[in-house]
């Protein structure tokens, strides 16, 4: 029977609390950047459907695609 001293089980506590908050901020990290590609792709594809009702004079498309930019931008707070 291995019995572990205070100071090594100590030791191994630290340890797996720091391996869970690097998993933390690491998944933080992930999430964060996941959502910025979102936020961009989102961006450009309205920004293309709005290049394409102003090249097409449509009033109509462009004020509904210009509404939902300026919601996605204070979703995202840009």
């Amino acid at each position: 029977m291995s019995e572990k001293s205070y100071t090594e089980l100590m030791k191994l506590g630290a340890m797996k609390r720091n391996r869970l908050k690097e998993n933390f901020v690491q998944d933080l990290y992930i999430d964060m950047l996941l959502s910025e590609i979102q936020l961009t792709v989102e961006k450009e594809k309205l920004l293309r459907k709005i290049d394409f009702a102003i090249d097409h004079r449509d009033k109509k498309s462009f004020l509904h695609l210009s509404g939902q930019l300026k919601e996605i931008n204070k979703r995202f707070g840009t």
